[in-house]
């Protein structure tokens, strides 16, 4: 078994390694999982993402964790918390975000995962946690809904400017911690 940060009742919450490279660029090469993002990230943009993670995880104990199945040991995609930084209104703050693979949709798993999150946060004593998303993105939409994220509006974001489709995203936020 796993050294894991923490768990919920099926998933197991942990660091990232270096060695998750394989698995990063596999999940961000899933046509399905990208479906809202822009464009795929090179393994150069993973190897970065690995980094900032593991780096933000040790200066303030969260990150997008990555996320194993408990009953199997197989990592599903990754949930957690991240800094944000863009220009906008409401940021900095930190967010609350999952990408999952197709494979494991419709289980439950980002529901589960991010209210685990949620939990978590409370522990470290954070005060306010966002969750952001395309607007044609309704599943991910549906998940801030489940965990009981509250709609505050709508805003172009500042980082898709040159997508269109994505352009406008919604913020949701946690009431109180």
């Amino acid at each position: 078994m796993r050294d894991y940060c923490f768990t919920s009742e099926r998933l197991g919450f942990r660091s990232w390694e270096d060695a998750d490279i394989e698995f990063l660029n596999y999940l961000n090469s899933n046509i399905e999982v990208m479906r809202y993002f822009p464009k795929m990230p090179s393994s150069q943009n993973n190897k970065a993402f690995i980094k900032r993670m593991q780096e933000l995880y040790r200066e303030k104990g969260y990150c997008y964790f990555l996320v194993e199945e408990l009953e199997s040991g197989n990592p599903i995609g990754f949930i957690g918390l991240a800094d944000q930084n863009y220009e906008s209104d409401f940021t900095p703050a930190v967010d609350i975000g999952w990408r999952i693979f197709p494979g494991f949709w419709g289980n439950g798993y980002a529901t589960e995962g991010a209210l685990r999150c949620l939990e978590y946060a409370r522990d470290l004593n954070l005060t306010e946690v966002i969750s952001v998303a395309p607007k044609i993105n309704e599943p991910s939409i549906a998940v801030m809904r489940k965990i009981g994220l509250r709609k505050v509006y709508e805003f172009n974001h500042p980082l898709l400017k040159d997508t269109p489709r994505l352009l406008t995203c919604v913020l949701y936020k946690t009431d109180s911690l």
